[in-house]
């Protein structure tokens, strides 16, 4: 097994209490990074999981319910990070909402909490870390993107927008960053079985107008030539070599683990 040689190192982890940045924050704390954990959900499974995964790995592993519209709260998780380690070494900026209409029936607030949450979020966290970063002389931020950063889909353009949107920002900080011992990478996944996916299977239907039993056969997976869902560890592979030494001369990349979804 590698060593990544990430033990002791501090992480910030935005939207970590399900899917996705769940399995990116155990990922992390298996390889002996103490955690920042941040998201929504029930208050008593949120501390659950947070004491396990401390327990299991070995680690620190704390929360701040900073919500992701709400720049101050943002910066303070950050802050939070700094406060209670010392350092901040990796940031994954991973916190996503999804909503699925046509343009024309997209409600006003589902665009802006999508743009503010997908994408005004990592602004702000990014904002607030790279100057903890440029003072120790290094740091990894990994903003978590989508194959819809680098491709389109009918009725979600919030999230098209966002996606891209994320995918430009990590190439313009990737550059201004490029001599300070930090790298900014995105990781583009195609489709994973997250909760999030999992409602928009329902919401497709709708939209669509087809049953839910062809949705993931024709829509959700209908664009992955491998025909299979992206697991949590391949992506969380992607994101170790990313935060490691490995990863240092990889700054400004949108990195596509899509099954093939964007080699077409």
């Amino acid at each position: 097994m590698a060593d990544y040689g990430l033990k002791g190192q501090v992480a910030v982890v935005t939207g970590s209490t399900s899917g996705i940045g769940q399995a990116m924050a155990h990922a992390l704390a298996g390889e002996g990074v103490n955690v920042v954990l941040n998201g929504f959900g029930d208050p008593a499974k949120i501390e659950a999981d947070r004491a396990a995964l401390e327990k299991s790995a070995g680690v620190r592993a704390i929360y701040h319910g900073a919500d992701m519209t709400k720049p101050g709260e943002i910066a303070d998780l950050v802050a939070f990070a700094q406060r209670e380690f010392g350092r901040l070494d990796i940031l994954l900026n991973n916190a996503g909402v999804q909503h699925v209409a046509p343009v024309e029936e997209f409600p006003i607030e589902k665009w802006d909490q999508i743009i503010a949450i997908n994408l005004t979020s990592a602004f702000h966290a990014t904002r607030a870390a790279v100057p903890i970063m440029k003072a120790q002389g290094r740091g990894r931020i990994v903003n978590l993107a989508s194959a819809h950063g680098l491709v389109a889909s009918p009725f979600k353009s919030a999230y098209v927008a966002a996606k891209h949107g994320i995918v430009g920002f990590t190439k313009a900080i990737a550059l201004e960053t490029a001599r300070s011992g930090i790298t900014v990478n995105a990781i583009c996944p195609g489709y994973v079985k997250t909760p999030l996916v999992e409602a928009q299977i329902a919401d497709q239907a709708k939209a669509r107008g087809i049953p839910v039993d062809r949705v993931v056969e024709d829509v959700i997976l209908a664009a992955q030539p491998n025909k299979s869902f992206v697991e949590y560890p391949h992506l969380a592979g992607m994101l170790l070599y990313l935060v490691s030494d490995m990863g240092a001369s990889t700054t400004g990349a949108a990195l596509s683990v899509d099954g093939g979804w964007t080699a077409a």
